[in-house]
């Protein structure tokens, strides 16, 4: 006889008496008295949170895109590389040409004076950098803009005529003759090495992306003071606000070495601003981040194929300059002396420096002359 299917088992239930419910004997009363067909609480839990889990994903998807397309229909892609002539090849890893203007543009007179910025008209440099991004690790390398070099021949961004060669020049002058595509032009001519990408951010911009993020942490060995930037700091541990930090990152008539001890201060801050900024209290916080991102894009100039992914790259690499571990090395451009009161770049450390940086390998030359 099959116990399956015979009366005397207490187990049997006959088909006659339809499915078994709450109340028959040998069946357990459902939770909740829903019945045969209710899910269990633990089960029907665990599809609420999956659910959640699913919404919140969506959301901060929907926000990620739609941040990513007001990023970018914020920056001013100003700047066509395709019209620089004569172009090196390019190397492994990713070059960014990273320019500090004096720009003063949308400043009222009292941000003028409140930032030492004078009311000069026109664009220079202040500050220029090459930023290479590569498996080797982030290597930034300043540029000061008292370097002797060669304007070579270019073809010009509004004529679209191709001039020169002008001869020696300092090279924060290719900037001011013809903008950032002589100036990219110019570096690229003199050292051999291929720029992807440019990035300028101008006083106001600076001034404003680091009181968005409630100012910048910085340890001073020694105090200084420069008049003429409105610098005036004692050593030790300070929290810089905007106008102090475009201060400190002007500052260079308070320095023996002058542009080259200013490149260095530039440095060190940047790396700082980038190393706070790019923590989950900024990044997590629509509050701070969106206001952060704001004043840094409203007055940033960019190359024609920059995008936010390329820029978060770039923020990114400079904050793991001098980040432990990283592999980042920061320094100025290698020099030996100078050449009418202009510094002359150093061409053997440099051709080993940008060969290094085409082949993608660890930095090891020095800047110490």
């Amino acid at each position: 006889m099959n116990s399956w299917t015979d009366s005397r088992n207490p187990d049997f239930q006959n088909p006659a008496q339809g499915p078994p419910h709450n109340g028959h004997p040998g069946v357990p009363p459902q939770q909740g008295g829903g019945g045969y067909a209710d899910v269990p609480p633990r089960r029907r839990r665990g599809r609420t949170v999956l659910r959640v889990l699913v919404g919140v994903v969506v959301v901060l998807l929907v926000a990620s895109v739609a941040t990513y397309f007001w990023a970018d229909s914020k920056l001013r892609k100003d700047v066509d590389l395709s019209q620089v002539i004569d172009r090196p090849e390019a190397g492994d890893g990713t070059n960014y040409l990273i320019v500090g203007s004096d720009s003063r543009e949308g400043m009222s007179d009292q941000q003028k004076k409140d930032l030492h910025t004078g009311s000069a008209d026109g664009k220079r440099t202040d500050s220029m950098m090459i930023l290479h991004d590569g498996a080797s690790g982030p290597t930034l390398i300043s540029l000061p803009r008292d370097s002797n070099v060669t304007i070579p021949k270019f073809r010009g961004s509004e004529s679209g005529d191709v001039k020169g060669p002008l001869g020696d020049n300092k090279l924060n002058a290719a900037y001011a003759i013809d903008g950032p595509q002589l100036l990219v032009r110019t570096v690229e001519s003199n050292t051999g090495l291929h720029i992807d990408h440019y990035a300028e951010i101008g006083f106001s911009g600076f001034a404003d992306i680091v009181d968005a993020i409630g100012g910048v942490d910085m340890t001073l060995d020694k105090g200084f003071k420069d008049k003429q930037a409105g610098a005036d700091f004692e050593a030790g541990q300070q929290t810089m606000n905007g106008q102090q930090a475009l201060a400190f990152v002007r500052s260079r008539h308070a320095f023996a070495a002058s542009d080259l001890d200013r490149t260095k201060n530039q440095q060190k801050f940047l790396s700082a601003l980038a190393s706070q900024t790019a923590t989950p209290s900024t990044l997590l916080n629509p509050f701070t981040l969106y206001p952060t991102m704001g004043a840094g894009l409203d007055t940033l100039i960019v190359d024609k194929d920059m995008n936010p992914y390329l820029l978060a790259k770039m923020f990114f690499a400079m904050k793991d300059v001098t980040g432990t571990g990283s592999g980042g090395k920061s320094m100025n451009m290698p020099t030996s002396g100078s050449v009418g009161g202009n510094l002359q770049w150093d061409q053997g450390k440099l051709k080993q420096l940008v060969e290094q940086l085409n082949n993608d390998e660890p930095v090891t030359v020095s800047d110490t002359p």
